[in-house]
Protein backbone atom coordinates (compact mmCIF):
# COMPACT_ATOMS: atom_id res chain seq x y z
CA UNK A 1 0.00 0.00 0.00
CA UNK A 2 1.37 3.47 -0.57
CA UNK A 3 2.05 5.66 2.22
CA UNK A 4 0.22 8.62 3.23
CA UNK A 5 1.70 11.86 2.18
CA UNK A 6 0.96 13.17 5.58
CA UNK A 7 3.58 10.75 6.80
CA UNK A 8 6.96 12.97 7.11
CA UNK A 9 10.42 12.21 6.24
CA UNK A 10 11.70 12.79 9.86
CA UNK A 11 9.07 10.04 10.91
CA UNK A 12 9.95 7.66 8.00
CA UNK A 13 13.43 7.93 8.79
CA UNK A 14 13.23 7.46 12.69
CA UNK A 15 11.00 4.16 12.22
CA UNK A 16 13.52 2.69 9.87
CA UNK A 17 16.63 3.82 12.29
CA UNK A 18 14.76 2.69 15.37
CA UNK A 19 13.39 -0.72 13.39
CA UNK A 20 16.97 -1.53 12.10
CA UNK A 21 18.51 -0.88 15.99
CA UNK A 22 15.63 -3.16 17.16
CA UNK A 23 16.24 -6.24 14.81
CA UNK A 24 20.21 -6.17 15.43
CA UNK A 25 19.18 -6.06 19.41
CA UNK A 26 16.87 -8.97 18.79
CA UNK A 27 18.75 -10.92 16.47
CA UNK A 28 22.05 -10.99 18.52
CA UNK A 29 19.45 -12.47 21.28
CA UNK A 30 18.19 -14.66 18.96
CA UNK A 31 21.52 -15.91 18.71
CA UNK A 32 22.47 -16.33 21.98
CA UNK A 33 22.91 -19.82 22.40
CA UNK A 34 25.56 -20.19 19.68
CA UNK A 35 27.97 -18.82 22.11
CA UNK A 36 26.46 -19.82 25.92
CA UNK A 37 25.57 -23.39 24.43
CA UNK A 38 29.31 -24.22 24.35
CA UNK A 39 29.46 -23.72 28.25
CA UNK A 40 26.09 -25.41 28.72
CA UNK A 41 27.20 -27.76 26.49
CA UNK A 42 30.08 -29.26 29.01
CA UNK A 43 27.84 -28.40 32.14
CA UNK A 44 25.15 -30.10 31.07
CA UNK A 45 26.88 -33.00 29.34
CA UNK A 46 24.67 -32.88 26.18
CA UNK A 47 25.09 -35.32 23.21
CA UNK A 48 25.79 -33.91 19.77
CA UNK A 49 22.17 -34.32 18.93
CA UNK A 50 21.57 -32.61 22.33
CA UNK A 51 23.46 -29.40 21.68
CA UNK A 52 22.36 -29.26 17.98
CA UNK A 53 18.71 -29.25 19.47
CA UNK A 54 19.36 -26.61 22.12
CA UNK A 55 21.08 -24.01 19.93
CA UNK A 56 18.54 -24.74 16.89
CA UNK A 57 14.98 -24.14 19.07
CA UNK A 58 15.48 -20.65 19.32
CA UNK A 59 15.78 -20.24 15.05
CA UNK A 60 12.62 -23.37 14.74
CA UNK A 61 10.25 -20.71 17.11
CA UNK A 62 11.44 -17.56 16.08
CA UNK A 63 10.36 -18.63 12.62
CA UNK A 64 7.18 -20.36 12.74
CA UNK A 65 5.69 -17.60 14.88
CA UNK A 66 6.73 -14.85 12.29
CA UNK A 67 3.45 -15.22 10.66
CA UNK A 68 1.48 -14.90 13.53
CA UNK A 69 3.39 -11.77 14.38
CA UNK A 70 2.78 -10.30 11.20
CA UNK A 71 -0.57 -10.57 10.96
CA UNK A 72 -0.62 -9.47 14.31
CA UNK A 73 0.87 -6.39 12.61
CA UNK A 74 -1.00 -5.80 9.92
CA UNK A 75 -4.27 -6.21 12.04
CA UNK A 76 -2.48 -4.07 15.50
CA UNK A 77 0.52 -1.69 14.29
CA UNK A 78 3.93 -2.58 13.86
CA UNK A 79 4.86 -0.22 17.02
CA UNK A 80 2.86 -2.12 19.93
CA UNK A 81 3.70 -5.32 18.07
CA UNK A 82 7.02 -4.68 18.19
CA UNK A 83 7.57 -3.53 21.63
CA UNK A 84 5.50 -6.48 22.92
CA UNK A 85 7.59 -9.09 21.03
CA UNK A 86 10.93 -7.49 22.93
CA UNK A 87 9.33 -7.33 26.38
CA UNK A 88 8.64 -10.97 25.88
CA UNK A 89 11.82 -12.30 24.26
CA UNK A 90 13.65 -9.90 27.42
CA UNK A 91 11.62 -11.83 29.79
CA UNK A 92 12.76 -15.43 28.31
CA UNK A 93 16.38 -14.33 28.12
CA UNK A 94 16.42 -13.27 31.69
CA UNK A 95 14.54 -16.40 33.48
CA UNK A 96 17.09 -18.32 31.02
CA UNK A 97 19.15 -17.84 33.92
CA UNK A 98 17.02 -19.61 36.39
CA UNK A 99 17.39 -22.86 33.97
CA UNK A 100 18.67 -25.78 35.85
CA UNK A 101 18.05 -29.26 33.62
CA UNK A 102 18.28 -29.43 29.68
CA UNK A 103 14.19 -29.45 29.44
CA UNK A 104 13.87 -25.96 31.38
CA UNK A 105 16.49 -24.78 28.73
CA UNK A 106 14.91 -26.14 25.91
CA UNK A 107 11.71 -24.33 27.38
CA UNK A 108 13.51 -20.68 27.63
CA UNK A 109 15.12 -21.05 24.55
CA UNK A 110 11.23 -21.34 23.01
CA UNK A 111 10.93 -17.44 24.67
CA UNK A 112 14.12 -15.92 23.39
CA UNK A 113 13.14 -17.96 19.85
CA UNK A 114 10.24 -15.00 19.98
CA UNK A 115 13.65 -12.35 19.16
CA UNK A 116 13.91 -13.73 15.51
CA UNK A 117 10.40 -13.24 14.83
CA UNK A 118 10.48 -9.43 14.89
CA UNK A 119 11.85 -9.56 11.48
CA UNK A 120 7.88 -9.85 10.44
CA UNK A 121 6.85 -7.24 12.21
CA UNK A 122 9.83 -4.77 11.31
CA UNK A 123 9.09 -5.55 7.91
CA UNK A 124 5.78 -4.69 7.76
CA UNK A 125 6.37 -1.56 10.50
CA UNK A 126 8.22 -0.49 7.91
CA UNK A 127 7.14 -0.70 4.63
CA UNK A 128 3.83 1.36 5.34
CA UNK A 129 6.52 4.42 5.79
CA UNK A 130 7.93 4.17 2.29
CA UNK A 131 6.09 4.50 -1.50
CA UNK A 132 6.76 1.24 -3.46
CA UNK A 133 9.68 3.23 -5.46
CA UNK A 134 11.60 3.29 -1.71
CA UNK A 135 10.71 -0.05 -0.25
CA UNK A 136 13.89 -1.85 -1.63
CA UNK A 137 15.88 0.25 -0.02
CA UNK A 138 14.24 0.99 3.17
CA UNK A 139 13.86 -2.66 3.52
CA UNK A 140 17.23 -3.64 3.14
CA UNK A 141 18.44 -1.15 5.65
CA UNK A 142 16.07 -2.41 7.85
CA UNK A 143 17.57 -6.22 7.11
CA UNK A 144 21.31 -5.09 7.89
CA UNK A 145 19.98 -5.85 11.66
CA UNK A 146 21.04 -9.65 10.40
CA UNK A 147 24.71 -8.46 11.72
CA UNK A 148 23.12 -8.87 15.32
CA UNK A 149 24.78 -12.20 15.35
CA UNK A 150 28.05 -10.84 14.79
CA UNK A 151 27.81 -8.80 17.28
CA UNK A 152 27.05 -12.25 20.18
CA UNK A 153 29.73 -13.81 18.67
CA UNK A 154 32.31 -10.62 18.85
CA UNK A 155 31.32 -9.61 22.22
CA UNK A 156 29.47 -12.79 24.08
CA UNK A 157 32.61 -14.79 24.33
CA UNK A 158 34.47 -12.00 26.39
CA UNK A 159 31.77 -11.46 28.87
CA UNK A 160 30.75 -15.24 29.07
CA UNK A 161 34.78 -16.09 29.89
CA UNK A 162 34.77 -12.83 32.33
CA UNK A 163 31.35 -13.68 34.29
CA UNK A 164 30.06 -16.48 32.82
CA UNK A 165 26.80 -17.40 30.75
CA UNK A 166 24.20 -15.97 32.97
CA UNK A 167 25.77 -12.49 33.17
CA UNK A 168 25.50 -13.21 28.88
CA UNK A 169 21.43 -13.71 28.93
CA UNK A 170 21.41 -10.93 31.94
CA UNK A 171 23.18 -8.21 29.92
CA UNK A 172 21.35 -9.15 26.48
CA UNK A 173 17.71 -9.08 28.16
CA UNK A 174 18.78 -5.89 29.87
CA UNK A 175 19.43 -4.37 26.26
CA UNK A 176 16.05 -5.40 25.23
CA UNK A 177 14.57 -4.04 27.50
CA UNK A 178 15.92 -0.35 26.91
CA UNK A 179 15.32 -0.95 23.17
CA UNK A 180 11.97 -1.51 23.65
CA UNK A 181 11.34 1.85 25.91
CA UNK A 182 13.52 3.69 23.62
CA UNK A 183 11.56 2.49 20.85
CA UNK A 184 8.26 3.05 22.01
CA UNK A 185 9.35 6.58 23.04
CA UNK A 186 11.06 7.42 19.89
CA UNK A 187 8.62 6.41 17.02
CA UNK A 188 4.61 6.78 15.91
CA UNK A 189 2.29 4.21 14.73
CA UNK A 190 2.71 3.75 11.11
CA UNK A 191 0.58 5.72 8.74
CA UNK A 192 -2.13 3.10 8.04
CA UNK A 193 -3.29 2.60 11.87
CA UNK A 194 -3.23 6.23 12.15
CA UNK A 195 -5.70 6.71 9.43
CA UNK A 196 -8.00 3.81 10.53
CA UNK A 197 -8.88 6.02 13.53
CA UNK A 198 -9.94 9.13 11.57
CA UNK A 199 -11.95 6.92 8.98
CA UNK A 200 -14.64 4.30 9.44
CA UNK A 201 -12.33 1.12 9.10
CA UNK A 202 -13.83 -2.59 8.97
CA UNK A 203 -10.99 -5.14 9.92
CA UNK A 204 -10.79 -8.11 7.42
CA UNK A 205 -11.87 -11.23 8.91
CA UNK A 206 -8.96 -12.87 10.48
CA UNK A 207 -9.17 -15.63 7.90
CA UNK A 208 -8.86 -13.04 4.91
CA UNK A 209 -5.53 -12.23 6.40
CA UNK A 210 -3.83 -15.72 5.37
CA UNK A 211 -5.68 -15.92 2.06
CA UNK A 212 -3.11 -14.96 0.00
CA UNK A 213 -1.26 -17.95 1.63
CA UNK A 214 -2.89 -19.98 -0.83
CA UNK A 215 -1.05 -18.58 -3.87
CA UNK A 216 1.93 -20.78 -5.39
CA UNK A 217 3.63 -17.44 -5.62
CA UNK A 218 4.01 -16.92 -2.22
CA UNK A 219 5.24 -20.45 -1.56
CA UNK A 220 8.02 -19.64 -4.75
CA UNK A 221 9.11 -16.22 -2.98
CA UNK A 222 9.35 -18.63 0.47
CA UNK A 223 11.92 -21.24 -1.37
CA UNK A 224 14.06 -18.38 -2.87
CA UNK A 225 14.11 -16.90 0.61
CA UNK A 226 14.68 -20.54 2.10
CA UNK A 227 18.20 -20.65 -0.07
CA UNK A 228 18.81 -16.65 0.35
CA UNK A 229 18.15 -16.88 4.45
CA UNK A 230 17.99 -20.00 5.46
CA UNK A 231 21.02 -21.01 3.83
CA UNK A 232 22.98 -17.96 5.30
CA UNK A 233 22.05 -18.87 9.08
CA UNK A 234 23.08 -22.21 7.90
CA UNK A 235 26.22 -21.72 7.00
CA UNK A 236 26.72 -19.11 9.58
CA UNK A 237 26.16 -22.03 12.53
CA UNK A 238 28.30 -25.03 9.96
CA UNK A 239 31.07 -23.16 8.87
CA UNK A 240 33.27 -23.14 12.28
CA UNK A 241 32.72 -26.95 11.99
CA UNK A 242 33.30 -26.86 8.48
CA UNK A 243 36.49 -24.84 8.62
CA UNK A 244 37.98 -27.06 11.95
CA UNK A 245 37.28 -30.25 10.34
CA UNK A 246 38.48 -29.45 6.35
CA UNK A 247 41.54 -27.11 7.11
CA UNK A 248 42.15 -27.81 11.06
CA UNK A 249 41.75 -23.94 12.22
CA UNK A 250 41.63 -23.62 15.96
CA UNK A 251 38.05 -22.52 17.29
CA UNK A 252 38.70 -19.11 17.65
CA UNK A 253 39.93 -18.71 13.77
CA UNK A 254 37.15 -20.75 12.76
CA UNK A 255 34.55 -18.47 14.79
CA UNK A 256 35.67 -15.61 13.60
CA UNK A 257 35.89 -16.20 9.79
CA UNK A 258 32.25 -17.10 10.32
CA UNK A 259 31.90 -13.54 12.24
CA UNK A 260 33.04 -11.56 9.66
CA UNK A 261 31.24 -13.79 6.71
CA UNK A 262 28.19 -12.69 8.55
CA UNK A 263 29.07 -8.94 8.77
CA UNK A 264 29.21 -8.07 5.29
CA UNK A 265 27.05 -10.33 4.60
CA UNK A 266 24.29 -8.50 6.57
CA UNK A 267 25.67 -5.15 5.13
CA UNK A 268 25.02 -5.55 1.90
CA UNK A 269 21.45 -7.12 2.21
CA UNK A 270 21.16 -2.78 2.31
CA UNK A 271 23.03 -2.54 -1.15
CA UNK A 272 20.47 -5.29 -2.13
CA UNK A 273 17.42 -3.14 -1.62
CA UNK A 274 18.89 0.17 -3.64
CA UNK A 275 19.52 -2.57 -6.48
CA UNK A 276 16.38 -3.65 -6.28
CA UNK A 277 14.72 -0.30 -6.54
CA UNK A 278 16.91 0.69 -9.56
CA UNK A 279 17.48 -2.14 -11.79
CA UNK A 280 14.20 -4.41 -10.54
CA UNK A 281 14.30 -8.04 -7.63
CA UNK A 282 14.13 -9.77 -10.56
CA UNK A 283 17.45 -8.42 -12.16
CA UNK A 284 19.03 -8.55 -8.59
CA UNK A 285 17.47 -12.81 -8.16
CA UNK A 286 18.78 -13.68 -11.42
CA UNK A 287 22.31 -12.45 -10.71
CA UNK A 288 21.54 -14.08 -7.23
CA UNK A 289 21.13 -17.48 -7.77
CA UNK A 290 23.24 -17.74 -11.34
CA UNK A 291 26.93 -16.47 -9.19
CA UNK A 292 25.37 -18.53 -6.47
CA UNK A 293 25.18 -21.82 -9.04
CA UNK A 294 28.51 -21.22 -9.85
CA UNK A 295 30.33 -21.03 -6.38
CA UNK A 296 28.19 -23.58 -5.12
CA UNK A 297 29.59 -25.92 -7.97
CA UNK A 298 33.24 -25.10 -7.02
CA UNK A 299 32.62 -25.11 -3.14
CA UNK A 300 30.83 -28.68 -4.12
CA UNK A 301 34.01 -30.54 -5.33
CA UNK A 302 36.08 -32.63 -2.55
CA UNK A 303 39.77 -32.87 -2.04
CA UNK A 304 40.51 -35.73 -4.98
CA UNK A 305 43.15 -37.69 -5.53
CA UNK A 306 42.90 -39.52 -9.33
CA UNK A 307 44.92 -40.75 -12.04
CA UNK A 308 44.26 -39.46 -15.36
CA UNK A 309 45.88 -41.92 -18.72
CA UNK A 310 48.36 -39.49 -20.38
CA UNK A 311 50.52 -39.99 -23.35
CA UNK A 312 53.73 -41.35 -21.53
CA UNK A 313 51.14 -43.73 -19.31
CA UNK A 314 49.29 -42.63 -15.90
CA UNK A 315 49.17 -39.08 -14.54
CA UNK A 316 48.06 -38.55 -10.95
CA UNK A 317 46.53 -35.56 -10.43
CA UNK A 318 45.96 -33.58 -6.68
CA UNK A 319 42.48 -30.98 -6.22
CA UNK A 320 42.07 -29.20 -3.09
CA UNK A 321 40.74 -25.71 -2.59
CA UNK A 322 43.44 -23.97 -0.44
CA UNK A 323 41.71 -22.17 2.54
CA UNK A 324 41.74 -18.88 1.68
CA UNK A 325 40.61 -20.23 -2.27
CA UNK A 326 37.61 -21.21 -0.24
CA UNK A 327 36.80 -18.47 2.44
CA UNK A 328 37.29 -16.35 -0.98
CA UNK A 329 34.47 -18.33 -2.20
CA UNK A 330 32.77 -18.28 0.74
CA UNK A 331 32.40 -14.87 0.86
CA UNK A 332 31.64 -13.90 -2.73
CA UNK A 333 28.57 -16.54 -1.63
CA UNK A 334 27.49 -14.62 1.24
CA UNK A 335 27.44 -11.07 -0.86
CA UNK A 336 24.88 -12.52 -3.41
CA UNK A 337 22.93 -13.98 -0.81
CA UNK A 338 22.54 -10.62 1.02
CA UNK A 339 21.86 -8.97 -2.11
CA UNK A 340 18.97 -11.89 -2.55
CA UNK A 341 17.50 -11.21 0.68
CA UNK A 342 17.14 -7.55 -0.32
CA UNK A 343 15.37 -8.43 -3.77
CA UNK A 344 12.59 -11.21 -2.13
CA UNK A 345 11.29 -8.76 -0.06
CA UNK A 346 11.05 -6.05 -2.56
CA UNK A 347 8.37 -8.51 -4.39
CA UNK A 348 6.05 -9.09 -1.08
CA UNK A 349 4.80 -5.19 -0.79
CA UNK A 350 4.50 -4.52 -4.35
CA UNK A 351 2.54 -7.81 -4.86
CA UNK A 352 0.34 -7.59 -1.55
CA UNK A 353 0.39 -4.61 0.01
CA UNK A 354 -3.21 -5.52 1.76
CA UNK A 355 -0.85 -8.56 3.43
CA UNK A 356 2.51 -7.35 4.00
CA UNK A 357 2.89 -8.55 7.37
CA UNK A 358 1.27 -12.33 6.52
CA UNK A 359 2.99 -13.21 3.62
CA UNK A 360 6.21 -11.15 4.64
CA UNK A 361 5.44 -13.85 8.18
CA UNK A 362 5.30 -16.82 5.59
CA UNK A 363 8.02 -16.13 3.90
CA UNK A 364 10.49 -15.10 6.88
CA UNK A 365 9.07 -18.27 8.67
CA UNK A 366 10.16 -20.70 5.65
CA UNK A 367 13.54 -18.63 5.82
CA UNK A 368 14.17 -18.97 9.27
CA UNK A 369 13.12 -22.33 8.77
CA UNK A 370 16.02 -23.34 6.40
CA UNK A 371 18.70 -21.78 9.12
CA UNK A 372 16.90 -24.86 11.51
CA UNK A 373 16.76 -27.73 8.95
CA UNK A 374 19.91 -27.21 6.96
CA UNK A 375 22.13 -27.62 9.42
CA UNK A 376 20.71 -30.92 10.32
CA UNK A 377 20.77 -31.86 6.65
CA UNK A 378 24.68 -31.09 6.60
CA UNK A 379 25.36 -33.42 9.65
CA UNK A 380 23.21 -36.52 7.77
CA UNK A 381 25.12 -35.74 4.75
CA UNK A 382 28.17 -35.94 6.81
CA UNK A 383 27.44 -39.34 8.17
CA UNK A 384 25.74 -41.03 4.82
CA UNK A 385 28.57 -39.76 2.30
CA UNK A 386 31.45 -39.16 4.41
CA UNK A 387 32.62 -36.06 2.37
CA UNK A 388 32.86 -32.86 4.24
CA UNK A 389 31.75 -31.16 1.01
CA UNK A 390 28.50 -32.70 0.38
CA UNK A 391 26.85 -29.64 2.29
CA UNK A 392 27.30 -27.70 -0.93
CA UNK A 393 25.86 -30.06 -3.22
CA UNK A 394 22.56 -29.88 -1.05
CA UNK A 395 22.96 -26.02 -1.65
CA UNK A 396 23.72 -26.65 -5.35
CA UNK A 397 20.67 -28.33 -5.59
CA UNK A 398 18.48 -26.21 -4.11
CA UNK A 399 19.41 -23.06 -5.52
CA UNK A 400 19.02 -24.96 -8.72
CA UNK A 401 15.64 -26.04 -8.04
CA UNK A 402 14.79 -21.63 -7.20
CA UNK A 403 16.18 -20.97 -10.29
CA UNK A 404 14.52 -23.27 -12.36
CA UNK A 405 11.35 -22.26 -10.71
CA UNK A 406 11.73 -18.91 -11.28
CA UNK A 407 12.83 -18.63 -15.11
CA UNK A 408 10.04 -20.90 -15.75
CA UNK A 409 7.48 -18.76 -14.40
CA UNK A 410 8.72 -15.38 -15.72
CA UNK A 411 9.45 -17.38 -19.15
CA UNK A 412 5.00 -18.53 -18.83
CA UNK A 413 4.46 -14.73 -17.97
CA UNK A 414 6.33 -13.36 -20.68
CA UNK A 415 3.95 -15.51 -22.99
CA UNK A 416 0.47 -14.35 -21.38
CA UNK A 417 -1.39 -11.55 -22.87
CA UNK A 418 -0.80 -8.31 -21.08
CA UNK A 419 -3.28 -7.96 -18.30
CA UNK A 420 -2.91 -11.46 -17.25
CA UNK A 421 -2.47 -12.32 -13.42
CA UNK A 422 0.78 -14.08 -12.79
Amino acid sequence: MTNMQSTSSAQSTRALTMSTVAFTVCFAVWTIFSIIGVQLKDQLGLSETQFGLLIGTPVLTGSLVRVLLGVLTDRMGGRIVYVITMLAAALATFLLTFAQTYEQFLIAALGVGLAGGSFAVGVAYVSRFYAAGKQGTALGIFGVGNVGSSVTKFLAPFVMLAWGWQSVALIWAAALVVIAVVFWFTTEDDPIIVKRRTEPYTPKSLLSEFEPLRNLQVWRFALYYFFAFGAFVALTLWLPRYLIGVYGFDIKTAGMIAAFYSVPASIFRAYGGTLSDRIGARTVLYWTFGVSLLMTAILALPTSDFVVAGINGPVPLHFELSPWAFVGLIFVLGFFMSLGKAAVYKHIPAYYPQNVGAVGGLVGMIGGLGGFVLPLLFGYLNDVTGIWSSCFIALFVLVAVAFLWMHMTVRRMERQPVGQPA
